[in-house]
């Protein structure tokens, strides 16, 4: 059925002698159109109603052309003079008007519309009629808040948002997204999220591409990511709870992914406070274990490498005991006791003990001997084979990235110094790694002091 009927009317409100096939590509195009469009001639006669006019009301344009206006089917009774009276009202108006009132369906109910309507003119430049495009006002209102919603999630919101395309590539980006990731919002558009963050790239990059093949999580996900561009230069590790949203197209009728919808909230700080407080359980557990277990040792020396074994435990992956010999300067340092230096292992006493071990200037451990307090060391970022050197030149195992030295004091005396090594996979000690390390220390020192060994004052 057409959208539109020819009469002596609708003549007017377009050519006289439209081209072969003119009437029906009117209505192909009107029936094609998202809006709900009708129209009247100056009668008030419907002279043209398509299909998404049929959808709202339920009316099909076979019912409702040729009408007299909406009286006894499209709206009440009582309220069909004041409709008419506004919709025909644009006739003399320029411009548009914009009403709002409550129309029928055809199986009785009541549906709030919203209507722009405008004068139709003739040849003769005199009002022939009115068109009438109208739509569900709680659509409109759905659209007007889901474009307030966007609006506000890319100024106001507290949290990250990043539009991220198929290509995994940021497409839009809202101003704390910009500040968490250390960069303008123009800048990090386009570029790839490896160029944005270093560790814990792939992870997020793997989280993208499973949200558009199979859909979003069921839940936010913490992700610790290192953010390349900071004011100090320095890569930043930050824990960033994500949400992830599949764009997809609701233009087509098959969804078309757009890309992710990438929400996040930085929660470093929140994590670090846990791990911190977990991290100190452990450690005090571990502290408690290795007083039992030490106590049952009838060697001293013994009592103190178990100690180190227990305090070695998700902290260290070698630990050396040096003990001072001698008076004189500089500081001489005999090595003790040792773990392996390929792989884990228990702290050992070291079988050729008595020679000094050959310390350079400025070594880590004489510091800390001269000191009295605690030394760190790292390689840093160098390359392993660099690292590999750094360490034999340090007489550390080769694997050795980072080194914490803490003094050996008993009553106060300074016995000797531990130092702890962590290899590339753990991060450089902290101090907080100090203060646990001064702790299990002054343990060892204590039962070093039992077994009768004595030190420089």
């Amino acid at each position: 059925m057409s959208a539109s009927r020819r009469s002596g009317t609708t003549d007017e409100l377009g050519p006289e002698e439209p081209e072969p096939g003119g009437a029906e590509l009117l209505a192909a195009l009107l029936d094609g159109m998202d809006a709900a469009l009708c129209a009247f001639d100056a009668d008030g006669v419907v002279t043209h109603w398509n299909r998404e006019a049929e959808r709202i009301l339920g009316w099909s344009a076979a019912e409702a052309v040729g009408r007299q206006g909406f009286a006894g089917w499209a709206v009440r009774t009582a309220d069909a003079e004041e409709v008419e009276a506004r919709l025909l009202s644009a006739m003399e108006a320029h411009g548009r008007q914009v009403h709002e009132f409550a129309l029928l369906t055809k199986d009785g109910g009541r549906v709030l519309v919203r209507t722009q309507s405008a004068a139709v003119r003739g040849g003769d430049g005199k009002p022939a009629g009115v068109y009438c495009a109208f739509s569900e006002v709680h659509a409109q209102i759905d659209l007007e808040r889901s474009i307030a919603l966007s609006e506000a999630l890319f100024e106001n919101a507290s949290w990250g948002v990043v539009l991220v395309d198929a290509d995994l590539r940021p497409a839009v980006a809202n101003e704390h997204a910009a500040r968490a990731l250390g960069m303008g919002r123009t800048a990090l558009l386009g570029r790839p999220l490896g160029e944005l963050l270093g560790q814990g790239v792939e992870e997020l990059e793997s989280a993208l591409s499973h949200v558009l093949a199979e859909g979003a999580p069921p839940a936010p996900a913490e992700m610790w990511v290192s953010v390349r561009a900071t004011e100090s230069g320095e890569p930043e590790r930050r824990c960033l709870r994500s949400g992830f949203l599949r764009l997809a197209s609701p233009l087509a009728e098959e969804p078309v992914p757009l890309g992710v919808g990438w929400l996040f909230t930085d929660v470093t700080e929140a994590k670090q406070t846990e791990q911190e407080a977990a991290q100190l359980r452990f450690r005090s557990q571990q502290l408690h274990r290795a007083a039992r277990a030490a106590g049952e040792c009838e060697d001293p020396t013994e009592a103190a490498t178990v100690q180190l074994d227990f305090a070695l435990a998700g902290f260290a992956d070698h630990a050396l005991i040096d003990l001072v010999t001698g008076d004189g300067e500089p500081v001489r340092l005999v090595r003790v006791a040792a773990t392996p230096a390929g792989a884990p292992g228990p702290c050992l006493p070291v079988a050729k003990a008595g020679l000094p071990v050959r310390y350079l200037e400025g070594h880590p451990a004489p510091q800390c001997v001269d000191r009295v307090g605690s030394v760190r060391a790292s390689a840093g970022t160098a390359p392993p084979e660099r690292a590999r050197e750094w360490a034999a030149a340090r007489q550390w195992p080769e694997d050795a990235v980072h080194a914490l030295c803490a003094v050996l004091r008993s009553r106060g005396r300074t016995l000797g110094v531990v130092t702890f090594l962590r290899s590339a996979s753990r991060t450089q000690f902290e101090r907080a790694d100090a203060t646990y390390a001064e702790s299990v220390t002054a343990r060892v020192a204590a039962s070093l002091d039992l077994a009768g060994v004595l030190g420089s004052g």
